[in-house]
């Protein structure tokens, strides 16, 4: 069964990382909580493939300044919210038939409006950019 959830998390790692990558040159996909994703799935994987991400550039690039100072811009946070929200808005209205699934869309985008905007600590533009030179340094 180890092997099994391993597996999976390598698998899904991958498939986040593929995602957020092509979320850099295609605005529709947030790159964020792709690499997000990525970070926790190769952790909770394998070690190795943990560390190569952590060194990559685009780790220290988009979310490094998160893991170093546990914050995000104003302007990162309402991109992100702003993805998100365009993202989910077409599927809500797509699944006006399906009251189940509007419901859980609805929750999954006050989710990311709580957390984002209430949880995650808003830092300076200046402590991003200290924060990228110093994971760019690592």
């Amino acid at each position: 069964m180890h092997h099994l959830k391993k597996a999976f998390f390598i698998a899904l790692g991958c498939v986040s990382l593929a995602l957020g990558t092509i979320g850099i040159v295609l605005p529709i996909l947030p790159t964020v909580p792709f690499y997000l994703l990525t970070a926790f799935c190769f952790a909770n994987s394998s070690e190795r493939l943990h560390d190569w991400f952590i060194h990559t550039t685009v780790y220290k690039k988009y979310i490094g300044s998160y893991f170093r100072r546990r914050g995000m811009t104003k302007k990162a946070k309402c991109l992100l919210i702003g993805t998100v929200t365009a993202i989910m808005v077409p599927g809500f209205i797509l699944m006006d038939k399906v009251p189940v699934g509007r419901a859980i869309m609805l929750v999954v985008w006050v989710g990311h409006i709580f957390y984002f905007g209430f949880k995650v600590q808003t830092i300076t533009q200046q402590e991003a950019d200290e924060a990228m030179a110093e994971a760019l340094e690592d």
